[in-house]
């Protein structure tokens, strides 16, 4: 069924992104827009470039016109296609990067706050499939752009930004994936119980029930067999791909239940890099 997203909250959720990764790019060294971050070949300047390099898509701007070098972390056409924005950013200075991105982003809001809710209720493309909503994808938008902010902060050691606002639609498009997730990316056992408890600013519960299918549901049916507790920000770097499971482990990740099952589970929630 497709999502419903409310129009003037996502939307401000996005300006308040965008003005966040504008005062974020503003307090940069030199040095620092150049720092590796978890996402392979990319400094922080290159997750900027791809968050100004989609925007602009967006507006239906056309991509450059240089060739991209043969580089082992593009994996596929889409890869390919941010990559081209990505590349043509390489040689900015960080003054050129913010400026980009505030006439980018202040071009998308005119566009996005000119729209009416029942233009976010139509029938959409998304990264998460054909048959969903404008809506759906603009809240997709805003996770992308908040787990890249992320990326960038923990590049160059600067606090988290746990808006609660923000981390509530973040998880909320996390849940999304979450059956796919303990189904197969984890393979829980038919039978199963799922339990995820996230805490800090936002506290959330996700139960997740292992049928013939895996699904999310309201109540479960008996005692869970395995639940993990986290922090939201570790939820959202591990299913992002951005960090490896096992150090966080019975120190930010909690286990119970079936301790070989709550482990595979930690250590397999990664659907989007």
């Amino acid at each position: 069924m497709p999502t419903i997203v409310d129009h003037d909250h996502t939307v401000s959720l996005l300006a308040e992104e965008f003005e966040a990764l504008e005062q974020f790019g503003a307090s940069l060294t030199d040095s620092q827009w150049n720092s590796p971050t978890s996402l392979p070949g990319w400094s922080v300047r290159d997750n900027l470039s791809h968050i100004v390099g989609t925007e602009s898509m967006l507006l239906q701007l056309a991509p450059p016109e240089i060739d991209v070098p043969e580089l082992g972390h593009i994996k596929n056409a889409i890869g390919s296609a941010n990559e081209v924005w990505v590349e043509s950013m390489r040689g900015l200075s960080g003054t050129e990067m913010v400026d980009r991105l505030r006439d980018v982003s202040s071009r998308r809001l005119t566009a996005l706050r000119a729209m009416t809710q029942a233009d976010f209720d139509a029938p959409s493309w998304t990264p998460a499939g054909p048959n969903e909503t404008y809506g759906r994808f603009m809240r997709i938008r805003h996770f992308d752009c908040y787990l890249h902010e992320h990326d960038m902060r923990s590049a160059v050691g600067a606090d988290d930004r746990l808006t609660p606002s923000h981390l509530d639609s973040a998880l909320d498009e996390v849940a999304t994936g979450l059956g796919f997730v303990v189904g197969k990316r984890a393979g829980m056992p038919p039978g199963s119980r799922v339990r995820i408890a996230i805490t800090g600013p936002v506290s959330r519960e996700f139960l997740i029930a292992v049928d013939e299918r895996a699904a999310v549901v309201d109540t479960l049916d008996g005692p869970a067999t395995v639940e993990l507790e986290m922090p939201a920000m570790v939820f959202l770097r591990l299913t992002g791909g951005r960090e490896d499971a096992a150090p966080h482990l019975d120190v930010d990740v909690t286990l119970h239940g079936d301790r070989e099952l709550a482990s595979r589970l930690a250590e397999h929630l990664a659907f989007t890099i």
